[in-house]
Protein backbone atom coordinates (compact mmCIF):
# COMPACT_ATOMS: atom_id res chain seq x y z
CA UNK A 1 0.00 0.00 0.00
CA UNK A 2 2.71 2.37 0.38
CA UNK A 3 4.21 2.01 -3.09
CA UNK A 4 1.53 2.96 -4.27
CA UNK A 5 0.72 5.98 -2.15
CA UNK A 6 4.50 6.82 -3.17
CA UNK A 7 3.46 7.01 -6.68
CA UNK A 8 0.35 8.63 -6.27
CA UNK A 9 1.81 11.49 -4.45
CA UNK A 10 5.07 11.24 -7.08
CA UNK A 11 3.48 10.86 -10.44
CA UNK A 12 0.59 13.25 -12.09
CA UNK A 13 -0.09 11.48 -14.23
CA UNK A 14 -0.04 8.01 -15.92
CA UNK A 15 -0.44 7.80 -19.34
CA UNK A 16 -1.42 5.56 -21.92
CA UNK A 17 2.01 6.13 -23.44
CA UNK A 18 5.48 7.85 -21.88
CA UNK A 19 6.92 9.43 -24.92
CA UNK A 20 9.23 11.55 -23.35
CA UNK A 21 10.64 8.43 -21.02
CA UNK A 22 11.10 6.83 -24.11
CA UNK A 23 12.91 9.54 -25.99
CA UNK A 24 15.20 9.92 -23.18
CA UNK A 25 16.26 6.15 -23.30
CA UNK A 26 18.08 7.40 -26.47
CA UNK A 27 18.11 10.75 -26.06
CA UNK A 28 22.30 11.59 -26.85
CA UNK A 29 21.83 9.24 -30.04
CA UNK A 30 18.77 11.03 -31.51
CA UNK A 31 20.13 14.51 -30.86
CA UNK A 32 23.60 13.43 -32.87
CA UNK A 33 21.82 12.32 -35.80
CA UNK A 34 19.37 15.41 -35.64
CA UNK A 35 22.75 17.59 -35.53
CA UNK A 36 24.14 15.88 -38.31
CA UNK A 37 21.10 15.81 -40.63
CA UNK A 38 20.84 19.68 -39.87
CA UNK A 39 23.96 20.53 -40.59
CA UNK A 40 24.31 18.64 -43.32
CA UNK A 41 21.39 20.81 -45.57
CA UNK A 42 19.75 17.25 -46.86
CA UNK A 43 16.18 16.93 -45.85
CA UNK A 44 14.64 14.90 -48.73
CA UNK A 45 15.13 11.75 -50.13
CA UNK A 46 18.83 10.93 -48.58
CA UNK A 47 21.53 9.07 -47.33
CA UNK A 48 19.08 8.29 -44.47
CA UNK A 49 15.99 7.24 -45.97
CA UNK A 50 17.94 5.05 -48.88
CA UNK A 51 19.56 3.75 -45.86
CA UNK A 52 16.29 3.23 -43.48
CA UNK A 53 14.70 1.32 -46.28
CA UNK A 54 17.64 -1.12 -46.88
CA UNK A 55 17.97 -1.88 -43.09
CA UNK A 56 14.57 -2.37 -42.76
CA UNK A 57 14.29 -4.58 -45.51
CA UNK A 58 16.70 -6.57 -44.08
CA UNK A 59 15.22 -6.82 -40.53
CA UNK A 60 11.52 -7.93 -41.89
CA UNK A 61 13.22 -10.36 -44.96
CA UNK A 62 11.23 -8.82 -47.36
CA UNK A 63 12.96 -7.49 -51.16
CA UNK A 64 11.64 -3.98 -51.03
CA UNK A 65 10.73 -1.38 -48.79
CA UNK A 66 9.51 2.29 -49.92
CA UNK A 67 8.76 4.52 -47.40
CA UNK A 68 6.59 7.36 -47.27
CA UNK A 69 5.32 10.45 -45.01
CA UNK A 70 2.35 8.51 -43.03
CA UNK A 71 0.99 4.94 -42.60
CA UNK A 72 -2.18 6.67 -44.84
CA UNK A 73 -0.47 7.92 -47.41
CA UNK A 74 1.32 4.16 -47.17
CA UNK A 75 -2.42 2.92 -48.19
CA UNK A 76 -2.65 4.77 -50.91
CA UNK A 77 -0.12 4.03 -52.59
CA UNK A 78 -0.86 0.39 -52.41
CA UNK A 79 -3.96 0.66 -53.68
CA UNK A 80 -3.00 2.99 -56.30
CA UNK A 81 -0.18 0.56 -57.44
CA UNK A 82 -2.49 -1.98 -57.68
CA UNK A 83 -4.27 -0.10 -60.15
CA UNK A 84 -7.74 -0.26 -57.67
CA UNK A 85 -10.05 2.35 -59.57
CA UNK A 86 -13.43 3.87 -58.73
CA UNK A 87 -15.93 1.11 -57.83
CA UNK A 88 -13.74 -1.45 -56.85
CA UNK A 89 -14.51 -3.37 -53.81
CA UNK A 90 -11.61 -3.95 -51.07
CA UNK A 91 -13.00 -6.15 -48.28
CA UNK A 92 -11.57 -5.17 -44.99
CA UNK A 93 -12.76 -4.49 -41.07
CA UNK A 94 -14.70 -2.21 -39.97
CA UNK A 95 -13.47 -2.07 -36.63
CA UNK A 96 -9.79 -0.40 -36.98
CA UNK A 97 -8.31 2.80 -37.33
CA UNK A 98 -10.52 5.16 -40.05
CA UNK A 99 -7.22 5.51 -42.40
CA UNK A 100 -7.58 2.12 -43.57
CA UNK A 101 -10.96 2.39 -45.18
CA UNK A 102 -10.62 6.36 -45.52
CA UNK A 103 -7.41 5.25 -48.14
CA UNK A 104 -9.85 2.84 -50.05
CA UNK A 105 -12.52 5.67 -50.06
CA UNK A 106 -9.79 8.16 -51.33
CA UNK A 107 -8.97 6.27 -54.19
CA UNK A 108 -12.88 5.47 -55.21
CA UNK A 109 -13.12 2.02 -53.75
CA UNK A 110 -15.81 0.78 -51.68
CA UNK A 111 -14.95 -0.37 -48.33
CA UNK A 112 -16.65 -3.78 -47.68
CA UNK A 113 -16.86 -4.84 -44.42
CA UNK A 114 -15.98 -8.38 -42.76
CA UNK A 115 -16.63 -9.17 -39.22
CA UNK A 116 -13.85 -10.16 -36.89
CA UNK A 117 -13.12 -12.86 -34.21
CA UNK A 118 -14.24 -12.14 -30.55
CA UNK A 119 -11.11 -13.84 -29.42
CA UNK A 120 -8.29 -11.45 -31.39
CA UNK A 121 -9.94 -8.93 -32.70
CA UNK A 122 -9.19 -9.50 -36.17
CA UNK A 123 -11.13 -10.58 -39.11
CA UNK A 124 -13.01 -13.60 -39.36
CA UNK A 125 -11.40 -15.63 -42.42
CA UNK A 126 -14.98 -17.36 -42.23
CA UNK A 127 -16.55 -14.34 -43.28
CA UNK A 128 -14.65 -13.16 -46.16
CA UNK A 129 -15.99 -15.41 -48.78
CA UNK A 130 -19.43 -14.50 -48.82
CA UNK A 131 -18.81 -10.55 -49.70
CA UNK A 132 -16.70 -11.56 -52.66
CA UNK A 133 -18.79 -10.04 -55.77
CA UNK A 134 -17.13 -9.70 -59.38
CA UNK A 135 -16.42 -6.02 -58.10
CA UNK A 136 -13.67 -7.52 -55.42
CA UNK A 137 -10.03 -6.44 -56.11
CA UNK A 138 -8.40 -6.85 -52.69
CA UNK A 139 -8.71 -7.58 -49.09
CA UNK A 140 -6.59 -5.53 -46.70
CA UNK A 141 -6.30 -7.76 -43.18
CA UNK A 142 -5.26 -5.22 -39.95
CA UNK A 143 -3.18 -6.96 -37.42
CA UNK A 144 -4.94 -5.29 -34.80
CA UNK A 145 -3.13 -3.86 -31.11
CA UNK A 146 -0.19 -6.33 -32.28
CA UNK A 147 -1.62 -9.71 -32.55
CA UNK A 148 -1.21 -10.70 -36.04
CA UNK A 149 -4.45 -12.54 -37.73
CA UNK A 150 -5.14 -15.62 -39.25
CA UNK A 151 -2.99 -14.71 -42.48
CA UNK A 152 -2.25 -17.98 -44.01
CA UNK A 153 -6.69 -18.41 -44.05
CA UNK A 154 -6.64 -14.65 -46.01
CA UNK A 155 -4.16 -15.69 -48.28
CA UNK A 156 -5.31 -19.03 -49.25
CA UNK A 157 -8.94 -17.33 -49.89
CA UNK A 158 -7.67 -14.08 -52.31
CA UNK A 159 -5.25 -16.87 -54.17
CA UNK A 160 -9.16 -18.95 -54.86
CA UNK A 161 -10.38 -15.58 -56.02
CA UNK A 162 -7.78 -13.70 -57.88
CA UNK A 163 -7.59 -11.47 -55.47
CA UNK A 164 -4.64 -9.27 -53.74
CA UNK A 165 -3.98 -8.77 -50.42
CA UNK A 166 -3.10 -5.53 -48.80
CA UNK A 167 -1.51 -6.25 -45.12
CA UNK A 168 -2.13 -3.04 -42.71
CA UNK A 169 0.80 -3.83 -40.52
CA UNK A 170 0.57 -0.22 -38.70
CA UNK A 171 0.35 -1.89 -35.19
CA UNK A 172 2.47 -4.88 -35.55
CA UNK A 173 5.44 -4.29 -36.91
CA UNK A 174 8.00 -7.31 -35.11
CA UNK A 175 5.14 -9.65 -35.13
CA UNK A 176 5.35 -12.92 -36.82
CA UNK A 177 2.90 -15.25 -37.84
CA UNK A 178 3.95 -19.10 -37.92
CA UNK A 179 7.74 -18.13 -37.42
CA UNK A 180 7.42 -14.90 -40.46
CA UNK A 181 7.29 -11.16 -40.18
CA UNK A 182 3.89 -10.03 -40.63
CA UNK A 183 4.12 -7.59 -43.57
CA UNK A 184 5.71 -10.49 -45.75
CA UNK A 185 2.87 -12.52 -46.79
CA UNK A 186 0.99 -10.54 -48.89
CA UNK A 187 1.24 -8.49 -52.20
CA UNK A 188 2.08 -5.20 -50.40
CA UNK A 189 2.00 -4.15 -46.93
CA UNK A 190 1.65 -0.86 -44.99
CA UNK A 191 3.61 0.25 -41.97
CA UNK A 192 2.91 3.69 -40.12
CA UNK A 193 5.49 5.11 -37.94
CA UNK A 194 3.17 7.76 -36.15
CA UNK A 195 5.23 8.36 -32.52
CA UNK A 196 2.97 6.24 -30.49
CA UNK A 197 3.67 3.10 -32.38
CA UNK A 198 6.25 -0.06 -31.36
CA UNK A 199 8.55 1.82 -34.16
CA UNK A 200 7.80 5.16 -33.76
CA UNK A 201 9.55 8.43 -35.69
CA UNK A 202 9.49 11.92 -34.00
CA UNK A 203 6.36 13.31 -36.23
CA UNK A 204 5.05 11.64 -39.08
CA UNK A 205 6.27 8.44 -41.60
CA UNK A 206 5.62 5.34 -43.38
CA UNK A 207 6.46 2.77 -45.59
CA UNK A 208 5.20 0.35 -48.02
CA UNK A 209 6.52 -3.06 -48.35
CA UNK A 210 6.60 -5.97 -51.22
CA UNK A 211 8.79 -8.29 -52.56
CA UNK A 212 7.57 -7.86 -56.50
CA UNK A 213 10.37 -5.26 -58.09
CA UNK A 214 7.71 -3.94 -60.71
CA UNK A 215 5.26 -2.65 -57.57
CA UNK A 216 8.55 -1.41 -55.77
CA UNK A 217 9.51 0.79 -58.80
CA UNK A 218 5.87 2.25 -59.55
CA UNK A 219 5.44 3.09 -55.68
CA UNK A 220 8.68 4.59 -55.81
CA UNK A 221 7.38 7.15 -58.70
CA UNK A 222 3.74 7.57 -57.04
CA UNK A 223 5.51 9.04 -53.88
CA UNK A 224 7.02 11.51 -56.24
CA UNK A 225 4.42 12.81 -58.13
CA UNK A 226 4.11 9.73 -60.63
CA UNK A 227 7.80 10.76 -61.68
CA UNK A 228 10.43 8.74 -63.11
CA UNK A 229 12.44 11.20 -63.05
CA UNK A 230 12.80 14.82 -62.62
CA UNK A 231 9.55 16.82 -64.72
CA UNK A 232 8.91 13.74 -66.39
CA UNK A 233 5.78 12.13 -64.59
CA UNK A 234 4.52 8.97 -65.79
CA UNK A 235 1.47 8.76 -63.61
CA UNK A 236 -1.16 10.92 -61.27
CA UNK A 237 0.77 10.10 -57.91
CA UNK A 238 1.20 12.38 -54.72
CA UNK A 239 3.65 14.00 -52.38
CA UNK A 240 4.43 11.46 -50.28
CA UNK A 241 8.00 11.31 -49.13
CA UNK A 242 9.72 10.76 -45.47
CA UNK A 243 12.47 13.33 -44.54
CA UNK A 244 15.80 12.85 -44.06
CA UNK A 245 15.12 13.97 -40.43
CA UNK A 246 12.74 10.87 -38.87
CA UNK A 247 14.92 8.35 -41.84
CA UNK A 248 17.45 8.90 -39.46
CA UNK A 249 15.76 8.68 -36.31
CA UNK A 250 14.12 5.58 -37.53
CA UNK A 251 17.76 4.02 -38.22
CA UNK A 252 18.43 4.92 -34.56
CA UNK A 253 15.63 2.94 -33.30
CA UNK A 254 15.12 0.08 -35.19
CA UNK A 255 17.88 -2.32 -33.62
CA UNK A 256 16.28 -1.79 -30.61
CA UNK A 257 12.64 -3.04 -31.62
CA UNK A 258 13.21 -6.90 -30.66
CA UNK A 259 14.40 -5.64 -27.26
CA UNK A 260 11.35 -3.29 -26.79
CA UNK A 261 8.84 -5.48 -28.28
CA UNK A 262 10.09 -7.94 -25.69
CA UNK A 263 9.48 -5.69 -22.68
CA UNK A 264 5.85 -4.66 -24.31
CA UNK A 265 5.15 -8.89 -24.20
CA UNK A 266 6.78 -8.82 -20.79
CA UNK A 267 4.75 -5.92 -19.26
CA UNK A 268 1.47 -7.68 -20.93
CA UNK A 269 1.93 -11.00 -19.05
CA UNK A 270 2.75 -9.09 -15.99
CA UNK A 271 -0.76 -7.76 -16.37
CA UNK A 272 -2.07 -11.06 -17.19
CA UNK A 273 -0.83 -11.83 -14.36
CA UNK A 274 -2.42 -9.13 -12.25
CA UNK A 275 -5.62 -9.39 -13.54
CA UNK A 276 -5.94 -13.87 -13.26
CA UNK A 277 -8.72 -13.55 -10.30
CA UNK A 278 -10.31 -10.41 -11.65
CA UNK A 279 -13.43 -12.52 -12.94
CA UNK A 280 -14.70 -9.24 -14.63
CA UNK A 281 -11.86 -8.42 -16.56
CA UNK A 282 -11.31 -10.79 -19.66
CA UNK A 283 -7.36 -10.02 -20.75
CA UNK A 284 -6.00 -10.25 -24.67
CA UNK A 285 -4.94 -14.11 -25.97
CA UNK A 286 -1.73 -14.74 -27.50
CA UNK A 287 -1.92 -17.32 -29.67
CA UNK A 288 0.56 -20.44 -29.91
CA UNK A 289 1.04 -20.05 -33.92
CA UNK A 290 1.98 -15.94 -33.47
CA UNK A 291 4.30 -13.79 -31.93
CA UNK A 292 2.30 -10.73 -30.31
CA UNK A 293 3.71 -7.33 -29.99
CA UNK A 294 1.51 -5.94 -27.63
CA UNK A 295 0.78 -2.28 -28.87
CA UNK A 296 -1.96 -2.10 -27.38
CA UNK A 297 -2.91 -4.17 -23.99
CA UNK A 298 -6.76 -4.11 -24.33
CA UNK A 299 -9.24 -5.95 -22.22
CA UNK A 300 -12.73 -6.32 -22.12
CA UNK A 301 -15.16 -5.83 -19.55
CA UNK A 302 -19.13 -5.28 -19.39
CA UNK A 303 -18.52 -1.76 -16.79
CA UNK A 304 -15.77 -0.41 -19.33
CA UNK A 305 -17.44 3.11 -19.53
CA UNK A 306 -17.93 3.64 -15.82
CA UNK A 307 -14.39 2.14 -15.34
CA UNK A 308 -12.62 4.53 -17.87
CA UNK A 309 -14.12 7.24 -15.92
CA UNK A 310 -13.17 6.13 -12.80
CA UNK A 311 -9.59 6.24 -13.36
CA UNK A 312 -9.67 8.83 -15.45
CA UNK A 313 -10.54 10.55 -12.11
CA UNK A 314 -7.62 9.04 -10.58
CA UNK A 315 -5.33 10.50 -13.52
CA UNK A 316 -4.84 7.15 -15.24
CA UNK A 317 -5.05 7.23 -18.90
CA UNK A 318 -6.80 4.65 -20.65
CA UNK A 319 -8.17 4.72 -24.29
CA UNK A 320 -10.64 3.24 -26.03
CA UNK A 321 -9.45 1.99 -29.36
CA UNK A 322 -11.91 1.92 -31.05
CA UNK A 323 -15.80 3.33 -29.94
CA UNK A 324 -17.81 3.67 -32.61
CA UNK A 325 -17.14 1.15 -35.87
CA UNK A 326 -16.31 2.37 -39.21
CA UNK A 327 -19.45 0.90 -40.68
CA UNK A 328 -21.68 3.01 -38.22
CA UNK A 329 -19.65 6.50 -39.21
CA UNK A 330 -21.68 8.74 -40.18
CA UNK A 331 -19.36 9.46 -43.45
CA UNK A 332 -19.75 5.86 -44.92
CA UNK A 333 -23.43 6.06 -44.41
CA UNK A 334 -23.93 5.91 -47.76
CA UNK A 335 -23.09 1.87 -47.73
CA UNK A 336 -25.74 1.05 -46.53
CA UNK A 337 -24.65 -1.19 -43.57
CA UNK A 338 -26.86 -0.76 -40.44
CA UNK A 339 -26.40 -1.45 -36.70
CA UNK A 340 -26.49 -4.78 -35.73
CA UNK A 341 -24.80 -6.05 -39.63
CA UNK A 342 -21.36 -6.25 -38.11
CA UNK A 343 -22.35 -8.19 -34.38
CA UNK A 344 -18.80 -8.71 -33.49
CA UNK A 345 -17.26 -5.88 -34.11
CA UNK A 346 -20.29 -4.05 -32.32
CA UNK A 347 -20.01 -6.09 -29.43
CA UNK A 348 -16.25 -5.75 -29.27
CA UNK A 349 -16.53 -1.77 -29.43
CA UNK A 350 -18.51 -1.94 -26.36
CA UNK A 351 -16.63 -4.11 -24.12
CA UNK A 352 -13.03 -3.08 -24.52
CA UNK A 353 -10.09 -0.51 -22.79
CA UNK A 354 -6.52 -0.33 -23.57
CA UNK A 355 -4.43 0.23 -20.67
CA UNK A 356 -1.25 2.26 -20.49
CA UNK A 357 1.64 0.27 -21.86
CA UNK A 358 5.39 0.57 -23.23
CA UNK A 359 8.53 -0.39 -23.31
CA UNK A 360 9.51 1.62 -20.05
CA UNK A 361 6.65 1.29 -17.96
CA UNK A 362 7.55 -0.08 -14.33
CA UNK A 363 5.72 -2.90 -12.17
CA UNK A 364 4.92 -0.46 -9.73
CA UNK A 365 2.95 1.55 -12.47
CA UNK A 366 1.15 -2.07 -13.63
CA UNK A 367 0.53 -2.57 -10.15
CA UNK A 368 -1.08 1.25 -9.09
CA UNK A 369 -3.43 0.61 -12.08
CA UNK A 370 -4.71 -2.89 -11.71
CA UNK A 371 -5.50 -2.43 -7.89
CA UNK A 372 -7.34 0.80 -8.63
CA UNK A 373 -9.21 -1.23 -11.43
CA UNK A 374 -9.78 -3.78 -8.54
CA UNK A 375 -11.28 -1.44 -6.23
CA UNK A 376 -13.33 0.67 -8.50
CA UNK A 377 -14.89 -2.67 -9.77
CA UNK A 378 -15.53 -4.17 -6.53
CA UNK A 379 -17.58 -1.04 -5.50
CA UNK A 380 -19.29 -1.21 -9.32
CA UNK A 381 -21.33 1.69 -10.37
Amino acid sequence: MTKLINLKQNQKKIPIIDLVCHYRSIQNEIEKVTFDVLSSGHYILGKNVEAFEEELSKYLGCKNVVSCANGTDAIVLALKALDIKPGDEIITVSHSFFATSEAIALVGGIPVFADIREDDFNIDPEKIEALITKKTKAIIPVHLYGQPCEISSVIEIAKKYGLYVIEDCAQSIGAKFNGKNVGTFGDISTLSFFPTKNLGACGDGGAVITNDYKLATKIKQLRIHGSSKRYVHDYIGMNSRLDELQAAILRIKLPYLDKWNHERYKAAKYYDELFKDVKQVTTPIVKSNSQHVFHQYTIRLNQRDFLCEKLREKNIETIIYYPVPIHLQSVFSYLGRQKGSLPVTEKICNEILSLPIYPEITKDIQEYIVENIKSILAVGP
